[in-house]
């Protein structure tokens, strides 16, 4: 199971504990005495994230004044935007949960998802310092748009395929799962059929967005 999840993230843990506490949820830790979960290392994970993302962010926009770098950084590294990232690397597949949330549709729960990712990256930092953490993020976060509006992908998405041409991209819900207070929606995006990005989000406005990120992404390639 470890080496799929090394593979999607592009890192070899040398020691794998670190790996398995940071796809620990902590309602794992509550039903098996001794098993550390992964709330230390999200913590940590966090800290780099932000320092390697406002590193790239320094160097990338060099005419950009103090706040609008701050705005893109929490844009880049919001709960949402690590969700999308997670459920890209299928995190929630990976991780060790409660019978509970497993019941209760843990494994796509945007905020265990985006809490593994920053957990996951504080085991790479703790397993291969500084060098490690960014082979893993930047790759990641050169995919990103660097806006300041966390909820602009749309518009985003819109003003990129007009440069193409008077196209409309269409938003569609294709699936929704889990109880009437957790759903989850998810919707794809599509131009003239052919679909550009899938998004996942627990309302329809924040699947769109997700989706339509997604398609920015793909486009870039």
């Amino acid at each position: 199971m470890y080496t799929d999840i090394e593979n999607i993230i592009g890192y070899k843990f040398k020691n794998k504990d670190f790996l398995q506490e940071a796809l620990t949820h902590k309602s794992f830790a509550g039903e098996h005495r001794g098993v550390k979960h992964n709330e230390r290392l999200e913590f940590l994970g966090d800290s780099i994230l932000g320092a390697i993302v406002a590193n790239y962010i320094y160097n990338q926009c060099p005419h950009d004044e103090e706040g609008v770098l701050s705005k893109i950084k929490s844009n880049l590294v919001s709960r949402r935007n690590l969700y999308v990232w997670g459920k890209q690397m299928d995190l929630g597949h990976f991780m060790r949960l409660s019978r509970g949330e497993l019941a209760t549709g843990g494994r796509e729960r945007d905020s265990i998802i985006s809490n593994a990712v920053e957990a996951v990256l504080g085991a790479v930092y703790l397993d291969g310092g500084f060098p490690a953490a960014e082979q893993v993020i930047l790759p990641w976060v050169k995919t990103q748009a660097l806006t300041q509006d966390v909820r602009d992908f749309k518009s985003i998405l819109q003003e990129h395929l007009q440069k193409q041409g008077p196209q409309t991209p269409e938003y569609e819900v294709i699936q929704t799962v889990g109880p009437e207070h957790d759903k989850v929606f998810t919707v794809r995006v599509s131009l003239s059929g052919r679909t550009l990005g899938i998004g996942k989000g627990h309302n329809k406005k924040s699947a769109e967005q997700a989706a339509a990120q997604q398609a920015l992404n793909q486009l870039k390639k």
